[in-house]
């Protein structure tokens, strides 16, 4: 019987690990801000009182797609994250989990969001959905190993995620919509380059052109990251104008993005991993209070 009883504990960690071992495939830290990025941009565009049913409906559909999509993303780069340190262990390049796994895998989760957001939420969602997996896939993975400026065509895709839950809901992008894309557009860009900063290296190694490898000095990454950080402040009162959030928004929504343009300023002035952390931090803390406070203010 204890034979038996160790088998089962064995049988259930390994369940467990091949569980884990998919759920990497979807980017799960990448896809908890598509959550709520999507969840906020259906609850701004929609008229007043909510419909939670076809809400979940956009907000799993989204994730879904944008799961499906990373899965398909990691499968064409399987052998370049075999080059990085901090990719090199993921499912396809430790061999956890088979090309034709993950192939599979990634088809079945994007056509399923990608009917879940056509059935239940509106064309118009499902079809944003579509040219997210296009951009990213088709375009933006490919052009990654050819210039730096896929940087700037990956935020496309990066950015749709609300502008889907705004559809969903509104059925038209508005200029309500567009703003909350053109915010997290602008937010990507000194976010990827922090990040582009701190792990030059691996980029290298695996044969990425991103900015800080082609220019070791630094300066045209710290450029790129102040300058979408200033453009950022303006835009994102967008919403306190057009109505989609208030003035108690307005004023924290400044806030931020001047406290995250001075971070880009520091970065700019002085090139190393201590600043480019410090701009990464910021970033990932900016935007989830940008939702949050936008969402409370319209409530």
């Amino acid at each position: 019987m204890k034979d038996v009883a160790v088998a089962d504990v064995r049988t259930d960690a390994s369940i467990a690990r091949v569980i884990g071992d998919y759920v990497a495939l979807t980017k799960p830290r990448l896809n908890a801000l598509v959550i709520f990025s999507s969840a906020a941009g259906y609850y701004l565009g929609a008229q007043l009182p909510i419909d939670f049913t076809v809400m979940a409906h956009a907000v799993i559909g989204t994730t879904l797609v944008a799961g499906g999509a990373a899965a398909l993303n990691q499968l064409a780069e399987r052998d370049t994250d075999a080059m990085m340190r901090r990719t090199r262990l993921r499912p396809l390049p430790d061999g956890r989990i088979t090309p034709a796994e993950a192939r599979l895998f990634g088809l079945v989760l994007s056509v399923a969001g990608l009917g879940i957001l056509a059935g239940r939420a509106n064309l118009l969602s499902a079809l944003l959905a579509l040219a997210t997996i296009v951009v990213y896939l088709v375009i933006y993975t490919p052009m990654k190993r050819r210039t730096p400026a896929a940087t700037l065509l990956g935020a496309v895709p990066g950015a749709l995620p609300p502008l889907i839950g705004w559809a969903a809901s509104h059925g038209s992008i508005a200029l309500g919509g567009a703003s909350l894309f053109a915010i997290v557009f602008l937010w990507q860009i000194p976010h990827f380059m922090a990040i582009a900063w701190m792990y030059r290296d691996d980029y290298s190694a695996a044969g990425f052109p991103m900015l800080p490898v082609i220019d070791p000095g630094g300066a045209r990454a710290a450029r790129q990251a102040l300058v979408y950080s200033i453009l950022l402040v303006p835009v994102s009162l967008i919403p306190a104008v057009v109505g989609v959030a208030g003035t108690i928004y307005g004023g924290v929504a400044l806030v931020l993005g001047v406290a995250m343009a001075a971070l880009a300023v520091r970065f700019n002035r002085e090139r190393n991993d201590a600043t480019a952390r410090a701009l990464f931090f910021a970033s990932i803390t900016y935007l989830p209070l940008l939702w949050i406070v936008m969402v409370i203010d319209r409530m």
